[in-house]
């Protein structure tokens, strides 16, 4: 039996395509069913005026292992949100999760214990945009919650390496020296 896990976090950014407003910035908490992760997910099945929740699936009848929750970090007003959400961010997200069981990145002896709390972004602009490309949206969503993930399982970053880069990286959209 590999290592017991309580509560992970992770988060990562895969920035679009040129033109596309396609930007993934999943927050993961992974943990187990019978801890404060499994609580927190029991709590998230009632649903939100606006924000539609989700277990992610690859298909009808074909529900990601360890068990995932979408929660939307933006209010839905429209239904060409929930379809995207409901198809291209819940296949992506899927996907992540299942082939990180698949490459060892998640205990495959601990996928029924485990559950998975993934805080989605769609961008608004997208949802109106005619030229959508889809693909992309799959792509950065895909690798974002991949990486995340993997974040989280690692436990990156590490304290050493936020405090080495304090004072080196600034917030991309606030620079408090501008």
């Amino acid at each position: 039996m590999s290592e017991k896990i309580v509560m992970r976090t992770g988060e990562a950014t895969v920035f679009a395509s040129p033109g596309q407003y396609t930007d993934a910035m999943p927050e993961i908490v992974i943990g187990r069913m019978d801890g404060p992760v499994g609580a927190a997910f029991a709590n998230l099945m009632g649903q939100t005026a606006g924000h539609t929740r989700m277990f992610a699936v690859r298909d009808c009848n074909q529900m990601a292992k360890p068990a995932t929750m979408m929660v939307p970090k933006v209010t839905i007003k429209n239904s060409a949100t929930v379809n995207l959400l409901g198809s291209v961010l819940q296949a992506a997200t899927a996907d992540a999760v299942v082939d990180c069981v698949a490459d060892g990145i998640i205990p495959r002896d601990q996928v029924n214990d485990l559950c998975i709390i993934d805080l989605v972004w769609l961008d608004p602009q997208a949802v109106t945009d005619p030229n959508l490309d889809q693909k992309d949206l799959y792509r950065t969503n895909y690798e974002a919650t991949r990486l995340a993930i993997s974040r989280a399982m690692k436990n990156e970053p590490s304290i050493d390496e936020l405090i080495a880069n304090r004072h080196k990286i600034k917030h991309c959209m606030y620079d408090p020296d501008a």
